[in-house]
């Protein structure tokens, strides 16, 4: 068995998470009621590890990270935000519920970190994918079906993100806005681009630009998930990049040059 901590210091090769994995391989939240006594230099159940100055549990077993969020999102879809309950969470990832806490401080921190993660991957798999996009207009279009395909293909967790997660408090909020910006930057990135290359009117502020681009993007999977996901939010990524390029109008000389 590897020796505790092995292989998760900062300078350890990162890995891909899935969609609800974590990308430090650490649990979350203070865990100063575990059993201090339990380390022994051998990674086991109650082994310890030290991360940021803090010391905190590192459980082998990742899955049950994993089927906490899974089991955090069937239960909030089912019951809102408020009405989910840590013992629901826990039970329905089969765990027990001071399991939880060894990897999430509260439920609150099981929210932030499903749109952490959420939003984190679809940022990277954006990233990746434009990276040998040139145009400003491909790259948008790439975006937007790329949000649109991971919140569609996820119908319980679209409707977490974008229903429930607006019910919590104002501090939580001010979280989300500091987790989204990563998000916001890839699209100031695209809006710059667009501006230089004459896609975008360089006369309009940038961020009225971006927030007219994910403001609309929003509105559009919220209405999705409002309407029980009865179409294919997917296939609306062009209609929507072309309003968003082009206005109600359409493209200028595609109708007769109008």
């Amino acid at each position: 068995m590897r020796r505790a901590g092995a292989g998760v210091g900062r300078g350890s090769p990162s890995r891909r998470p899935g969609l609800y994995g974590r990308t430090n391989g650490c649990a979350q939240g203070s865990v100063d009621t575990a059993r201090d006594g339990a380390y022994n230099g051998i990674e086991n159940e109650w082994s310890f590890i030290h991360w940021g100055g803090r010391r905190i549990a590192n459980r082998r077993d990742e899955a049950k990270y994993e089927a906490i969020l899974r089991a955090a999102v069937d239960v909030m879809a089912e019951s809102g935000y408020h009405g989910a309950q840590v013992s629901r969470i826990a039970k329905a990832a089969g765990v027990a519920d001071g399991t939880v806490y060894l990897y999430f401080k509260n439920k609150e921190d099981i929210l932030i970190s499903l749109l952490r993660q959420t939003i984190g991957q679809i940022e990277r798999e954006c990233r990746q994918v434009i990276a040998e996009l040139t145009s400003a207009e491909d790259r948008l279009r790439a975006v937007v079906r790329l949000y649109f395909a991971e919140l569609g293909a996820r119908p319980k967790l679209a409707m977490v993100t974008q229903v429930h997660l607006r019910q919590v408090d104002a501090h939580i909020r001010r979280e989300i806005g500091a987790i989204m910006k990563p998000f916001y930057n890839l699209l100031d990135d695209i809006v710059d681009l667009g501006s230089a290359q004459g896609v975008f009117a360089a006369s309009v502020d940038r961020r009225i630009k971006r927030r007219l681009i994910f403001g609309t993007m929003d509105e559009t999977v919220s209405a999705w998930v409002l309407s029980g996901g009865k179409y294919d939010l997917a296939g609306l990524a062009d209609d929507v990049v072309d309003v968003l390029l082009f206005g109600l109008c359409g493209r200028r000389g595609a109708d007769g040059g109008h």
